[in-house]
């Protein structure tokens, strides 16, 4: 699978972390940056990062900043992304099996790096179960594609 991932400067090292598990698990990664742990806006590397997936040239992504939250709400500016910010392997699993996220965003500064492992491995691993859960994400890309997003 090839993944868009960025993070902002608090994300740097778990991105960097997270980076090598991708490899390490066989998917191909495509750095949206930051390239050091020097202050920057995560914005800068959100939007594109996103725009990258809801492009079609990643299937998923993964955001990274201190808390999360900066890196889901830019995220989700973006039409075509329905990013979850998940702070463990329940949140993730969720945000996979009924919202169908396609970006996972994570708070570098809140939890622990082996819980950052396996909440990247539950993501990755579980399956959108479809059914009434596609319904409710049908409304969501309805109400985008009529032209409700910014």
């Amino acid at each position: 699978m090839k993944i868009a991932l960025s993070s902002d400067h608090r994300g740097f090292q778990a991105k960097e972390r997270i980076k090598s598990q991708l490899r390490a698990m066989g998917h191909e990664v495509e750095d949206f940056g930051c390239t050091s742990p020097e202050q920057c806006d995560y914005p800068d590397t959100a939007l594109p990062a996103s725009k990258f997936v809801a492009d079609g040239l990643a299937q998923a992504g993964i955001l990274i900043c201190g808390t999360g939250i900066g890196m889901s709400m830019t995220a989700n500016k973006v039409r075509g992304i329905r990013a979850a910010l998940c702070h463990d392997e329940l949140t993730a699993e969720i945000s996979r099996r009924h919202n169908n996220a396609n970006v996972l965003c994570l708070p570098a500064d809140l939890v622990g790096e082996e819980l950052l492992k396996r909440v990247v491995d539950t993501w990755l691993r579980t399956q959108f179960d479809g059914g009434r859960h596609a319904r409710r994400i049908e409304k969501i890309a309805e109400f985008e594609s009529n032209g409700h997003q910014e």
